[in-house]
């Protein structure tokens, strides 16, 4: 807690009003969730940042193997500064975007903290999965929301099984609500974001000119 009060601050990681409450609302927040990993499970935590879940995780389970998905190299390089301060030996750094590793890295579970909504977060996160894996994405008091919402993609992502589960309750206050996501087989690869992105936008200008010509005959 010392590194995201101290360098965690002025790396920009952690905003300064957030510091007297670092323990229950951010630590202990992600620490609750342990128990929602299997034992010895492998790791990716998307969009690491300052390592919240993920460095909570690798110290509060320490059979884990954590893989920090972070692409801003000013993150990496304070992320593997505390990893090394710190002798931890069960956990990696990769310097890239999710989807830059679709095809070299698979692990047993995903899990994020406060990165995107769930659609768009799970077209990311779910191809970095084994069959069978899980996706555990820390979501707070819109975790019902999102997932009725995004439920058509969850669909067209192979979404086996959807779960909200709450931990923590008696030691963090609000207790951390998750949303879990298993998946059947392998999930497809959706190369643009959800209802947006350059391939909607591109087809909607041919579109429009298409009309345009039609217009003028």
């Amino acid at each position: 807690m010392a590194h995201l009060a101290d360098t965690g601050v002025t790396h920009g990681l952690i905003g300064p009003r957030e510091v007297p409450r670092l323990w229950q609302r951010h630590v202990l927040n992600c620490a609750v969730i342990a128990p929602a990993f299997e034992a010895e499970a492998s790791v990716a935590d998307v969009g690491a940042g300052a390592g919240l879940p993920g460095l909570v995780l690798a110290i509060a389970r320490p059979d884990l193997r954590l893989v920090l998905v972070e692409p801003l190299e000013r993150r990496t390089r304070w992320l593997q500064s505390v990893i090394d301060d710190l002798g931890l030996d069960n956990v990696e750094v990769r310097r890239a975007k999710a989807e830059q590793l679709w095809g070299t890295l698979a692990v047993d579970a995903v899990t994020s903290r406060a990165v995107a909504r769930l659609g768009e977060l799970a077209r990311l996160s779910l191809p970095l999965l084994r069959p069978g894996g899980t996706m555990i994405a820390l979501k707070g008091e819109r975790a019902t929301t999102e997932l009725a919402e995004d439920a058509e993609i969850l669909g067209r992502l192979r979404v086996a099984d959807t779960a909200v589960e709450i931990y923590g309750e008696g030691q963090v206050d609000p207790p951390s609500t998750v949303v879990v996501l298993r998946v059947d087989g392998m999930a497809p690869q959706l190369r643009t974001p959800v209802g947006s992105g350059p391939a909607q936008s591109a087809e909607k200008k041919r579109a429009k000119r298409a009309q345009r010509r039609q217009g003028r005959r």
